[in-house]
């Protein structure tokens, strides 16, 4: 069983990063009370480790399933991850053993979409819910391997307009993806903003030719629809609340800067060795 609604929710999330955008974003659009925890992608705590992500070693004395199910997570110490349950966390504090505890930006949306059913988060008709779960599976399985392969590993620019072009005939004539908003418009929308930002600025491990076609190409009649898709979810104080473009590309210069030392842009992106002075 959930626990209880007025329970607190604490989500542990880093700016910089398109997958907690995609909670905070939808938190803020619910108003769901919630306490965000800010953790450094860059230099994850100890006490995040130990305290939240390493309660998972005693998981087998927690009374919810869920504490169980996400021991295999524990390791990993990913970001967003959502505590459900019990008072008010700070920094340094361990969930209390009755909590809900949740890895995963997506299905963290699933999960407060139905913790929450009046928020608004998934639409009540079956044929919009399955609508707004293809879209986010496109997301998932076209424009996120698009995205990081050609931002991060010089791929064509071919790949990531074809994969926006197909999210975009997800889209009605007018308003969101199922036409209220909804966890689907949450689950593009921070990996987009982010890819304008890179393109805009010119900053990113692609082609500088390649980069210009992709930014114009975004700006064309040919993704008009998006682009005011785009300008809806910006007008919503929601996104205004959840997105520093400044901070982003602060956190992005340092992150290059790492990964061109390291040659890891993140656990399991391994930068070519041919893109690492661009």
């Amino acid at each position: 069983m959930a626990p209880d609604a007025s329970n607190r929710i604490t989500v542990y999330v880093a700016t910089e990063s398109p997958f907690s955008h995609r909670v905070t974003y939808a938190l803020e659009e619910t108003k769901i009370p919630h306490d965000p925890v800010w953790i450094d992608l860059f230099n994850k705590p100890d006490w995040f480790r130990q305290n939240v992500h390493g309660v998972m070693k005693v998981c087998s004395s927690f009374s919810h399933p869920l504490a169980l199910a996400n021991h295999a997570h524990s390791t990993v110490q990913k970001v967003p991850y959502l505590v459900h349950g019990g008072p008010q966390l700070h920094e340094d504090e361990e969930p209390g053993p009755g909590s809900v505890r949740i890895p995963e930006s997506l299905v963290i949306l699933e999960y407060l979409a139905d913790v929450f059913p009046t928020s608004g988060l998934l639409p009540a008709d079956p044929v919009l819910r399955a609508k707004a779960r293809l879209f986010i599976q496109s997301v998932e399985t076209k424009f996120i391997p698009a995205f990081v392969g050609f931002l991060f590993m010089g791929a064509p620019v071919h790949a990531i307009l074809g994969a926006i072009d197909v999210l975009q005939s997800f889209l009605p004539a007018e308003g969101f993806v199922v036409g209220t908003w909804s966890i689907a418009d949450a689950t593009f929308a921070p990996f987009f903003l982010r890819l304008e930002t890179l393109l805009k600025n010119g900053l990113g491990l692609y082609d500088e030719r390649a980069g210009k076609e992709a930014h114009a190409a975004l700006h064309s009649e040919r993704f008009a629809r998006i682009q005011t898709w785009i300008t809806d979810n910006l007008a919503r104080p929601s996104l205004k609340q959840t997105w520093d473009e400044e901070h982003y590309i602060q956190k992005y210069m340092q992150r290059l800067d790492i990964a061109r030392k390291t040659g890891t842009f993140a656990p399991g992106l391994d930068i070519p060795a041919n893109l690492k002075q661009k």
